[in-house]
């Protein structure tokens, strides 16, 4: 029997018709910001949502407030994902999370600009790199992936794809998935030597940073 009750994500506890109408407002927030942009309003959100203003105000007192919970839930997905593809044999959760990390910003590209600026998803994101740090060990043990792959270059590849989803927003929702295909047999064992150096853990912390302070 499923419980009328449900916790968000500051811990406080909502009966379950509160909670759909909450995540009502989360879905109808995706589509709409990725569909006209972060300056879309809150009353349209509403009006995809089916519920009246009044109640996406209960729930989230400012539109900020609402984007905000909407970048968590893309973090969270993140988590979620990364931590199934860790059960994948022969090393094939990285390429599950790299394809899988694209579908979820193309659905939510509307928030993109905010991914990194938001303090409270820093355990979230932190605990997904680490995830996929190891992902990358493992796509090498098994022979998946060229050993000269780093860390960084992981980042690399997230920050490039999540430019092509902002930039073909409108156009196309798919158009990723090739420059995630290329980026991803340029990471095979057997494809030519690279001729340029890592960014290093320092470069990458201090973009990191940068983006944050935005």
């Amino acid at each position: 029997m499923k419980s009328d009750v449900s916790t968000q994500a500051d811990g406080k506890v909502l009966r379950r018709d509160a909670a759909e109408n909450r995540q009502r407002l989360l879905d109808a927030a995706a589509t709409v910001f990725s569909t006209r942009g972060i300056d879309a309003g809150v009353d349209e959100i509403a009006r995809v949502a089916g519920v009246g203003i009044g109640t996406l105000y209960r729930r989230f007192p400012t539109k900020d407030a609402l984007i905000g919970e909407l970048v968590r839930q893309v973090f969270h997905d993140f988590v979620a994902l990364a931590n199934e593809a860790s059960s994948a044999p022969n090393g094939e959760g990285l390429e599950q999370v790299l394809y899988g990390t694209g579908a979820i910003l193309a659905s939510n590209r509307g928030c993109l600009s905010r991914m990194w600026n938001d303090d409270e998803t820093t355990n979230s994101r932190d605990e997904f790199r680490r995830i996929l740090f190891d992902l990358l060990s493992r796509a090498k043990q098994h022979g998946r992936i060229r050993e000269d792959a780093t860390d960084a270059d992981l980042d690399l590849i997230f920050w490039s794809v999540r430019g092509v989803v902002a930039t073909t927003r409108g156009v196309t929702d798919t158009g990723w998935r090739r420059i995630m295909a290329i980026m991803i047999a340029g990471l095979r064992p057997g494809a030519d030597d690279l001729d340029a150096d890592p960014m290093s853990a320092h470069h990458i912390a201090e973009i990191l940073d940068r983006f944050q302070a935005r």
